[in-house]
């Protein structure tokens, strides 16, 4: 498996692989309100969005990959100060899942951000998200519960946050 940037035409796909992973996950309805959000996330230039490659042995001259998850790591103004950024939309297909997927690309965003030089990185996750947020805690993120997030009455997102030594 690599990690590297989407290609401008691999978006759509971006998008449906997060709403797929949130809907099989159950965290999200089939009708909900959000999965056009998570459809357009990075679309727009907004963030940099990672994705995670299956990379095929070539065999008989096929060769290819496939598309097994995905983050966007978004900077400042959307956040609290220019020397942080928030991780997004961590998604894993079905057939990513139990590969190291998740930690690959939590390991590509944060290194991402150093080299760019953030200085705080955060996530808001959703409470039920019990996978997301071990895989969170392992990478040494700590809770934030003075950033906890309501974006509407009865859904309150969880703040994570991680210290990071930039590279310079």
């Amino acid at each position: 498996m690599i990690v590297r940037d989407a290609l401008p035409g691999e978006l759509a796909e971006v998008g449906e692989i997060r709403v797929s992973a949130y809907q099989a996950g159950g965290h999200m309805s089939p009708d909900s309100g959000y999965a056009p959000v998570l459809r357009a996330l990075g679309s727009t230039g907004d963030g940099t969005v990672l994705v995670a490659v299956a990379v095929a042995v070539a065999v008989a001259g096929a060769g290819g990959g496939q598309m097994l998850g995905t983050v966007m790591l978004q900077r400042w103004p959307d956040v609290a100060s220019q020397d942080e950024a928030e991780i997004r939309a961590l998604a894993v297909s079905p057939e990513g899942q139990g590969q190291g997927t998740g930690s690959a690309l939590l390991r590509a965003a944060i290194e991402r951000a150093k080299k760019a030089g953030v200085r705080h990185l955060v996530l808001l996750t959703q409470p039920d998200m019990q996978a997301a947020q071990h895989l969170y805690q392992k990478a040494g993120f700590r809770r934030l519960p003075d950033r906890d997030w309501s974006p509407r009455p009865g859904v309150t997102l969880l703040a994570y946050g991680l210290p990071l030594a930039a590279d310079r």
